[in-house]
């Protein structure tokens, strides 16, 4: 099968090993905006050729679009006015109510499958590209009754080939629970990494005292701003609203610190701890 990645970075490119490892895709055409980008894509073999966007979508079964979410709604109308009825199309995007609504606004909606693999990590570049990458993580497929039926088993069946567990959501749904469970962690990680770097004015003070447990919690400051700044912009309801719950919650920690009410937050803590029960419930 010839497939076409737009996009060859942490995503496109760890999909690009597994889909020629795994068999799926017999020749991978890469396609990246960023000329250093895709010459290290090619070097490191995670795509077979590098070619325009125009020459890359003839003659391809699948088309699969790996970048920024913006770049995703941009891109979508194009690409679809180009390709033929035997060529599908499916996003990775991080929100999924404005691709959607993109999508259902052309004629040719049936070609495109809306998708959202979860998996990555704060790295980012075809040199942070590794097989494994979607192992046993979940995707989600909005919209599956506007997909083509033959479009949606190819993207059903790429996933399987990835070993990734496949549940169905309305876009809405989607974009309202990825603001608590991915996108409102970020902005935690980008506003922890902010309010540090402001306090602590020396780096040297930084790099002695910070131990592991602050560089887990601030670990995803690393990630890309051009990839997530497009994704809090087309979730900013629902981000917003995740947003002002968090505010609420470190406002009553503050309030219980500042009274120095020990016992209060022994027990608000311990709720806390809740949480890695309902994330060991998730991973069953």
């Amino acid at each position: 099968m010839n497939i076409c990645i737009i996009g060859i970075g942490l995503i496109g490119g760890s999909l690009a090993i597994d889909l020629k490892k795994n068999g799926f895709a017999s020749w991978i055409i890469g396609v990246d905006n960023n000329p250093k980008h895709a010459n290290e894509a090619l070097q490191l073999g995670l795509v077979d050729e590098i070619l325009p966007i125009e020459d890359a979508l003839q003659n391809v079964n699948l088309v699969i679009i790996a970048v920024p979410v913006n770049q995703v709604a941009r891109m979508l109308p194009r690409i679809l006015d180009q390709v033929d009825h035997r060529t599908f199309i499916t996003d990775m995007g991080s929100t999924k109510s404005n691709i959607c609504n993109i999508a259902n606004a052309h004629p040719k909606r049936q070609n495109f499958v809306a998708s959202h693999p979860i998996a990555g990590t704060e790295n980012n570049g075809p040199g942070a590209a590794f097989s494994g990458l979607f192992k046993d993580k979940m995707t989600i497929i909005c919209e599956k009754e506007k997909s083509n039926n033959l479009a949606l088993k190819l993207v059903e069946k790429m996933y399987q080939g990835l070993e990734m567990r496949t549940i169905y959501m309305e876009p809405e749904a989607h974009d309202q629970h990825l603001a608590y469970v991915s996108h409102l962690s970020h902005v935690s990680s980008f506003t922890l990494g902010l309010t540090v770097l402001d306090i602590e004015k020396t780096r040297e003070n930084i790099f002695n005292l910070a131990g592991s447990g602050f560089a887990s919690t601030v670990r995803l400051a690393h990630s890309s701003p051009d990839m997530w700044a497009p994704i809090f912009n087309q979730n900013a309801d629902h981000l917003s609203e995740a947003l002002g719950a968090y505010i609420s919650h470190l406002q009553n920690f503050k309030n219980l610190i500042d009274n120095h009410e020990e016992k209060k937050l022994n027990l608000l803590m311990k709720r806390a701890n809740g949480i890695g029960a309902v994330l060991q419930g998730s991973e069953e």
